[in-house]
């Protein structure tokens, strides 16, 4: 196991180095000069001087790069090049406010998803299997931002019980953020849930068809509990694996979102960092989503040799 480790370990670092190396030369050969942006086109070429020299636009790309991941490694993510402010503080907020909409809306997802596919694969062949799996089918065609938009129509237009939009933060008042919450979360959770229900739904069709299972359920147990007792783990190294993916598509999907309820998170920040092409604020959050893809991706490995023994013996 301890060999495993290691190597995904070797992967995830490689994979950190050439992703940074990637990020950094894609925005290196954006065009514009993020100096004169800051300045303004009237700016004089001695003040446009002055502050590459400031940024450290006027050294060599090769010496942009290690002083651009050595001040990530010590968590330096510089100075806005048009707002003049440090750009890690800015982030920690904002990253704050994305964490709680996407851990929320994953912890929705799941608790739609395991019981909903777990019943409509035991129940496949009756009619509440197929009207859960149309309403999946549904929901799998809905997109976020318009979820988000039909929850404010009837919630927060119409019936007036949840806020439109905005944010508070938790330490501030509990219950609006709670209330304010709600929307964002159910238009990301909803969606997700709806195609992680198709997975899971596959996943225990495949095992109640293994031998094994048919053996406990000839034994005397019902299906439920010979799917519980027997099958569940071997159901959820493919759910694992999805979860991993469906995680970075609520990142992602986060930033649409935000912007349907004005929510102040990560994703409202890159965006309005293009619009204003702050150039290293967009490297520095676009480089922080990789990390947390890559991260995740890693931690699902190792939650890998915890669900299946024989990735543990080696045998898989």
């Amino acid at each position: 196991m301890a060999p495993r480790i290691l190597i995904r370990t070797g992967v995830l670092l490689v994979s950190l180095a050439v992703s940074s190396v990637l990020v950094f030369a894609f925005m290196a050969v954006l065009p514009g000069d993020p100096a004169r942006v800051a300045l303004g086109v009237n700016a004089s070429p001695q003040a446009v001087a002055e502050l590459h020299h400031r940024f450290g636009l006027d050294r060599s790309l090769p010496q942009q790069y290690l002083s651009w991941v050595g001040g990530l490694v010590h968590l330096d993510f510089g100075t806005s090049y048009v707002s003049n402010a440090p750009i890690g503080p800015q982030i920690s907020d904002r990253f704050q406010v994305t964490l709680w909409l996407v851990v929320t809306a994953m912890v929705i997802a799941v608790l739609i998803a395991l019981p909903f596919g777990t019943v409509m694969a035991v129940h496949h062949r009756r009619l509440s299997g197929l009207v859960l799996s149309g309403l999946s089918q549904i929901g799998v065609a809905v997109p976020a931002f318009l979820a988000g938009i039909l929850l404010i129509t009837v919630f927060a237009v119409r019936l007036g019980w949840l806020p439109a939009n905005g944010w508070t933060p938790p330490a501030q008042d509990p219950v609006m953020f709670a209330k304010q919450l709600v929307l964002p979360a159910l238009s990301l959770g909803l969606v997700q849930g709806a195609v992680l229900t198709r997975y899971v739904r596959s996943a225990v069709l495949d095992v109640l068809r293994e031998d094994y299972l048919r053996t406990a359920r000839a034994k005397g147990l019902r299906p439920m509990q010979a799917l519980r007792k027997h099958g569940m783990r071997n159901a959820a190294v493919p759910v694992v694996t999805v979860l991993a993916l469906q995680l970075v598509t609520l990142l992602i999907g986060a930033i649409v979102v935000e912007r349907v309820f004005v929510v102040p998170g990560l994703g409202s920040l890159l965006l309005d960092s293009v619009s204003n092409r702050d150039l290293l604020m967009v490297q520095d959050v676009v480089m922080l989503l990789v990390v947390a893809v890559l991260v995740v991706n890693f931690l699902v490995d190792l939650l890998y040799l915890v669900i299946d023994p024989r990735m543990r013996a080696g045998t898989r």
